[in-house]
């Protein structure tokens, strides 16, 4: 795996789609899509003795631990009957695809809410964590689809 590649990639996209939502005096389309984002080292198809981790994080210090969990979440595939915690969010799945899904924070202080999308590509889950409703959860989206994009057309 060429890691200077993926931590390229990460870098340019993390620049021009990570940031604070801006407060309500900021028009939402200037916006970065994003609040928090994880690149987490994940092959369903490895060894058990593989370890997942963290590859690169923006905008959250997430725990070991945690992330931990949050894969056995994902290998243990009951998106539908559990919920999984990033830092001190829970999170319910509302949506499930083919190498992703959607989720909505369960115990928000925001009120426009808090979500998170999940996109798996061949060597890498990534978490997008997002502020807002629909229109947010669109903008999120297609952030985290244009990252794993550039991953999958490299074969990362």
């Amino acid at each position: 795996m060429d890691w200077n590649g993926v931590r390229r990639l990460w870098e340019k996209w993390a620049s021009n789609n990570l940031g604070s939502s801006g407060g309500p005096a900021v028009v939402s389309v200037f916006c970065q899509p994003l609040k928090a984002a994880l690149l987490i080292n994940y092959d369903p198809t490895g060894p058990s003795r593989l370890v997942s981790t963290i590859a690169e994080q923006e905008g959250i210090k997430a725990d070991p631990t945690e992330i931990s969990q949050f894969i056995s979440f994902v290998k243990r595939n009951k998106l539908q009957t559990e919920s999984f915690f990033i830092g001190p969010n829970q999170y319910l799945v509302t949506s499930i695809h083919e190498n992703w899904f959607c989720a909505r924070c369960m115990n928000s202080a925001k009120h426009s809410g808090e979500g998170a999308i999940v996109m798996q590509t061949s060597a890498f889950l990534l978490v997008g964590l997002y502020e807002g409703s629909i229109g947010s959860a669109s903008r999120a989206m297609m952030a985290v689809d244009q990252f794993t994009g550039q991953l999958s057309r490299r074969n990362y």
